[in-house]
């Protein structure tokens, strides 16, 4: 068989004069000089530097996470703030108890992870176990004290309505000597609420032989409830204003699951939640912080993507809030 010519597979050439041109003018852009960053001089405050960076991505978004908490927070309206374990992990604890005290966070919650370790925080300064060598000869988690007090914390938030309420109260009756470092100490004490959210089988305490289910779930589907009730107050208070915030730092799973079935619960209830922000800080971008927190529950543009490390971005968030409400 005869093999087909080149010239017969080669395609047409193209009439380059027919190309459709425009002036730059007319082009819309993403970049625009106004929105560059701008080099500030040795000194300055920080509200001069935070105004200075670049108005793009990463920094955008930041910027308009502290804008929807300003907002929220003189409109009167809630702010949410659900965490995992690497937030206490990584040294933010004292921060988010600042915001808590100046009265911008108004609510905290989190999974078994984080009430873990702002409970071992709290009682003994430390917290937190290399796993990769504690896991080998089976130590990993086999601490009494801690396995005692969050599984008395259960007990206790089965009566008294939460996990979370219960886990603060112990804290600061048994004078925790760290506890000016814990979140849930900080909640009781600023009299908002404080909810704990278990997967059972996720968490060191489950493994203790003392640890009672039905106590773990009834104290946690409490706290579910109040969670609710949070989020059904999360709505603007007038047509068109600002609604509440809520931020997911750090759980890249159980608390965006959460949030999204109070969210469902809201609304089911008559609650439609208008100028509600969201806004999700992690160090990765994870499928279900997308999807049940950024997405799906808000409005396009209200939902707010923030990635890097909490021990960079949790300061930055503080201050420029502090500075932007003059707290």
């Amino acid at each position: 068989m005869d093999k087909p010519s080149r010239r017969a597979s080669e395609p047409p050439p193209l009439d380059w004069s027919r190309l459709r041109m425009k002036s730059r003018q007319d082009r819309a852009h993403k970049v625009a000089v106004d929105a560059l960053g701008k080099a500030t001089p040795p000194g300055c405050t920080f509200g001069d530097w935070f105004k200075a960076l670049p108005d793009f991505l990463g920094a955008r978004e930041l910027s308009k996470v502290v804008d929807a908490i300003v907002a929220a927070r003189r409109a009167q309206r809630p702010v949410g703030f659900a965490f995992g374990g690497h937030v206490i992990k990584t040294g933010c604890a004292p921060l988010v108890v600042d915001l808590i005290r100046r009265g911008v966070i108004t609510a905290i919650a989190t999974n078994g992870s984080g009430a873990i370790h702002d409970l071992e925080l709290a009682e003994t300064g430390a917290t937190s176990e290399e796993v990769a060598d504690t896991i080998r000869d089976g130590s990993f988690g086999m601490v009494y004290e801690t396995c005692t007090r969050m599984n008395a914390a259960a007990e206790l938030g089965a009566q008294v309505g939460g996990l979370g309420r219960a886990l603060g109260k112990l804290l600061a009756d048994r004078d925790a000597p760290y506890k000016d470092h814990s979140l849930f100490v900080a909640a009781r004490r600023a009299g908002i609420p404080a909810t704990v959210h278990v997967a059972v089988g996720t968490d060191t305490v489950h493994v203790h032989p003392d640890a009672d289910g039905a106590a773990i779930g009834a104290a946690s589907l409490a706290d579910f409830r109040t969670l609710c009730a949070v989020v059904a107050d999360m709505g603007a208070a007038t047509p068109g204003g600002a609604g509440g915030v809520w931020l997911n730092v750090g759980s890249a799973v159980i608390m965006p699951e959460v949030f999204l079935k109070a969210v469902s619960v809201a609304r089911n209830l008559g609650h439609p939640l208008d100028g509600l922000h969201t806004a999700n800080f992690d160090m990765l971008r994870h499928y279900r912080p997308t999807q049940n927190v950024v997405t799906r529950p808000v409005a396009a543009g209200f939902g707010h993507t923030v990635t890097g490390q909490h021990e960079i971005l949790l300061p930055l968030l503080r201050q420029a809030i502090v500075e932007e409400m003059a707290l």
